[in-house]
């Protein structure tokens, strides 16, 4: 089957070759996206790949965070993050919008045809819980495997997010269940959120078959210390969004209060960002 998609299909295999080969040789930073804009400033910053944050997306959409979007909301925004810029783009899918397998493999279908090189897919059912159990996301997890190798991209990165330490409804011993399961059904990375105990991720690391991706926050572990701890791939979530919309509102209050606008000293100037956007 073709890909319909903004990409030729060889231009989205060589993407997730890359997305792949990124991860599988190094440790990959991904200062998370949230529209086309914040996604070619990322990539003028010297990123490798682009990773996007749902909530991120959420907010520019005038949405609220955790699984508010509709399937073609979120499809048509990942559409315009590949578009902006010429490397692997990997997209949060929350929890596949919907349920059930079928509606995960509609929503991975989807977004191979609007560029997207990798997938981050969880396990819970809702935001705070209750997780899936585990034979229910390994057969999510299937059906986004076979959803990509038949939508032409087998390359697909499928990155398996398990929410046990973020909403802390386990311990390590529950996230190993789930690696080993998730593993098997075929996903290629564990994304665990809210894990950032270095001993913890360093013990998670040394036994999960899959790589770790971990996300930094501010005041916690930096990249060189998640690194050593074995974790392969870093994101940061909705932080650089919140960091954004805290610029514009201290810009927008100094300008409503004493009528300054100092609050943007060292911004990327008018012609950097327009020339960003021509090509």
């Amino acid at each position: 089957m073709s890909i319909s998609s903004p990409l030729l299909p060889s231009t989205l295999r060589a993407r997730a070759e890359r997305l792949r080969a990124l991860v599988a040789d190094g440790v990959l930073v991904l200062p998370n996206a949230w529209d086309a804009g914040s996604a070619a400033v990322i990539a003028s910053a010297g990123a490798a790949a682009i990773a996007t944050t749902s909530g991120g997306v959420s907010w520019s959409l005038g949405r609220g965070d955790g699984q508010r979007l509709d399937r073609a909301t979120a499809v048509e925004a990942a559409r315009r993050v590949a578009a902006a810029v010429d490397l692997p783009v990997t997209v949060d899918a929350e929890g596949g919008y919907g349920p059930a397998p079928e509606d995960v493999a509609e929503t991975v279908r989807a977004l191979v045809g609007a560029g997207a090189a990798g997938v981050n897919l969880e396990d819970s059912a809702a935001p705070g819980g209750p997780l899936f159990t585990v034979d229910e996301q390994v057969g999510r997890l299937r059906a986004a495997r076979s959803a990509a190798e038949a939508a032409g991209l087998p390359e697909l990165l499928v990155n398996a997010r398990t929410d046990v330490f973020l909403f802390g409804l386990g311990g390590l011993d529950d996230v190993l269940v789930r690696a080993e399961a998730y593993a098997a059904a075929g996903a290629d990375g564990l994304f665990v959120p809210g894990l950032l105990d270095l001993d913890a991720l360093a013990a998670l690391c040394a036994r999960s078959p899959l790589p770790v991706n971990a996300m930094a926050v501010s005041g916690g572990p930096g990249v060189a210390e998640l690194a050593a701890a074995g974790v392969r791939r870093i994101s940061v979530g909705t932080a650089l969004a919140q960091f954004a919309y805290t610029a514009a509102h201290r810009a927008a209050a100094e300008l409503l209060g004493p009528g300054t606008l100092t609050e943007p000293t060292g911004a990327l100037g008018y012609g950097e960002v327009d020339a960003l956007f021509r090509g």
